[in-house]
């Protein structure tokens, strides 16, 4: 008989759903902080306190692996994102943030995974599930400011400001050294002041912006 302390743990009875959901939140794990090359399915295995072979039972090779990862952690992120009723613009789009934030900082493995690597590893079905992220951020911004088409000018401010938003979460994440809320309203003024500067360049964003604050001041 093995000693206590050289024996292997019992495998758990996990219902089918449960175990896809262990084996994923371990990929996402490692692929938080490794690139997904660097990743394999025994290292997958291994974290989840899994077989080899289970995994591929479940997902049939480390790429089907990543993608449902990445998947699951877009879905749960996006539910995040649902528009509310009600509120002012500026406050929408703080409410916004601050659930975005909740993502980031209750699932900070998904989300470093989901936008860890850059534009450049972002081709076929990965770069689909990230773009759909930033869509339904760029379509919930929209929303709150009540606008039904962008100029260009617009367009391209809001999306920088996506960018500005991702880059803070991963920096948050890394380092930790700023108040979540405050960071919130940085990047809040941070959309502001590039409305701002949009509006020198479009009247549609100028008269938005003076919507925005005349609203704010109410």
């Amino acid at each position: 008989m093995k000693p206590a302390d050289t024996a292997r743990p019992a495998r758990r009875r996990l219902s089918v759903d449960r175990r896809r959901e262990e084996l994923m939140a371990a990929a996402l794990e490692l692929f938080s902080k490794r690139d997904a090359e660097d990743v394999s399915i025994d290292d997958v295995a291994s974290a989840a306190g899994a077989s080899r072979a289970l995994v591929y039972h479940y997902f049939g090779g480390k790429q089907e692996l990543y993608v449902a990862a990445l998947r699951s952690a877009a879905e749960q992120l996006e539910s995040r994102l649902r528009p509310q009723d009600g509120g002012r613009p500026v406050d929408e789009l703080a409410s916004g943030l601050r659930r975005y934030f909740d993502f980031v900082e209750e699932h900070a493995a998904g989300f470093a995974a989901l936008l860890r690597g850059g534009p450049a590893n972002r081709a076929g079905e990965i770069g689909e599930i990230v773009d759909g992220v930033r869509h339904r951020l760029f379509r919930l911004i929209m929303k709150q400011m009540r606008v039904e088409e962008p100029s260009p000018v617009l367009r391209t401010t809001l999306r920088s400001w996506i960018a500005s938003v991702e880059t803070a979460g991963l920096d948050w994440l890394e380092h930790r050294d700023i108040e979540r809320a405050t960071l919130e309203r940085m990047l809040v003024d941070h959309m502001v002041a590039l409305l701002g500067v949009a509006a020198v360049y479009d009247k549609d964003v100028e008269q938005l912006l003076e919507l925005l604050v005349r609203e704010q001041l109410t």
